[in-house]
């Protein structure tokens, strides 16, 4: 195993970033890293795909190996990188499988999806067995909280691990981080609500794992914190009309039970949270609702019957989807308690471009030794260094048609509404 290619083995071979420019950075990394070897789970689907395009793009030197069961998916994605790529047939849901697969690679990347009613955390068991540096594009809450339980586990065995850290949540949650952490610098209030809004056409070109783990989160109560009380509330209601800026517009977004709600109210410390998420055509958004009133929660937490949902409605979303495009946009909001408010947003044309380009940033941050061995949420500084965040924001930034952080609210003409009965999430 190639341990010693690795920060928290040795400080001397810490990879150097180099951004060249927004639109064509890679990342120079020293001779005695160039070997390490990047393994990414579900590497054949859209989003594990994805992430190894981005990483073959960042760092041509990096050998990736692209995990998966399709010996022939597994191929193609092979042919599409080219050199320093490879596949392995490996089967999540064995041990012998997964660890034999992390027995020669220096971080894996979980990309295989989807998270929701996930019974083990068998990747993360499995590298912190092997001393395999570890990430997930987890985006179920119960998944990640029982992520973070290997804490003390990953510590012992000198894992760095990230859990949650795709492009939202991920991406969204550094973001948030840094909002935060600027507005304590600067602001004489203290930060007293954090909102996340997230907007994608259709399934953003993402597949059926995400149309999956749409269906999925539709059974799950929301959680929200408002003035540091824990709500519970109805999933894909509260809706707000958002203005996502430019190249995007106004949508309606609605509540969701996401994980970085949660993440973000124990580690920065903000008393109001919520996270929503819209999509298009408006019709979807309908057939969202009418999901969560007609069909009992039960059955929308069933693996299995949701997955007979994905495919009757598959066909049907693929057919939308080549008309609505896959535009993403995330927008987070933060006020504080002397007036004080600040927007970051992030809009990409191509959500399935976008996310990859997020989860290869979170790699290279691991690479580069910016995380401390345990498990992290990506807001959290031992998960992604304070002084690291600015170059992880600019690499998932690569091709955005909107990028900013730290701007007034006026500037996307957003008027902040109340969710009723008093409660503001």
């Amino acid at each position: 195993m190639a341990r010693a290619l690795f920060h928290w083995k040795s400080t001397s071979l810490m990879a150097c970033a180099k951004e060249i420019s927004h639109d064509t950075s890679k990342v120079e990394i020293p001779d005695k890293t160039r070997n390490a070897s990047v393994l990414v789970l579900g590497g054949t689907g859209r989003v594990g795909g994805s992430t190894a395009i981005a990483l073959s793009k960042l760092c041509p030197d990096l050998r990736l190996v692209i995990g998966g069961r399709n010996r022939e998916k597994g191929a193609a994605m092979v042919a599409k990188l080219g050199k320093n790529s490879d596949f392995v047939q490996v089967n999540i849901d064995r041990v012998d499988s997964l660890e034999a697969a992390l027995s020669d690679v220096d971080l894996v990347v979980h990309t295989a999806g989807p998270f929701q009613q996930a019974e083990k955390c068998s990747v993360l068991e499995a590298a912190i067995e092997t001393k395999t540096a570890y990430v997930d594009v987890c985006d179920d809450t119960t998944y990640a909280l029982r992520a973070k339980s290997f804490k003390e586990r990953a510590l012992a065995a000198k894992v760095p691990a990230i859990t949650t850290g795709g492009i939202y949540p991920g991406l969204s949650n550094v973001m948030a981080a840094e909002l935060v952490r600027v507005a304590r610098t600067e602001s004489k209030g203290k930060p007293e609500r954090l909102r996340f809004h997230y907007y994608t056409a259709g399934t953003g070109g993402a597949g059926p794992t995400i149309l999956a783990t749409s269906f999925l989160l539709l059974g799950e109560e929301v959680v929200a914190y408002s003035k540091g009380e824990k709500v519970k509330l109805k999933p894909y209601s509260g809706m707000l009309n958002i203005d996502f800026g430019k190249g995007i517009g106004k949508r309606d977004v609605y509540l969701l039970n996401l994980p970085e709600v949660r993440s973000a109210y124990e580690v920065l410390g903000v008393p109001t949270i919520s996270a929503r998420f819209g999509t298009a055509p408006f019709f979807w958004n309908w057939g969202m609702e009418a999901m969560t009133n007609l069909l009992p929660p039960e059955y929308l937490r069933d693996r299995s019957k949701v997955q007979q949902l994905v495919q009757l409605f598959d066909p049907l979303v693929r057919a939308v989807d080549g008309i609505a495009g896959e535009r993403v946009s995330m927008r987070v909001d933060l006020e504080c308690t002397d007036g004080r408010n600040t927007v970051g947003i992030f809009s990409h044309r191509r959500l399935s471009v976008s996310v990859g380009n997020a989860t290869a940033a979170f790699v290279l941050a691991v690479l580069e030794g910016s995380t401390q061995p345990g498990v992290w949420f990506p807001e959290e500084p031992e998960g992604i260094a304070i002084e690291a965040r600015e170059v992880l924001l600019q690499r998932a930034a690569e091709g955005t048609i909107n990028f900013i952080m730290n701007k007034p609210p006026w500037m996307v003409e957003t008027e902040p509404k109340e969710l009723g009965l008093g409660i503001y999430v």
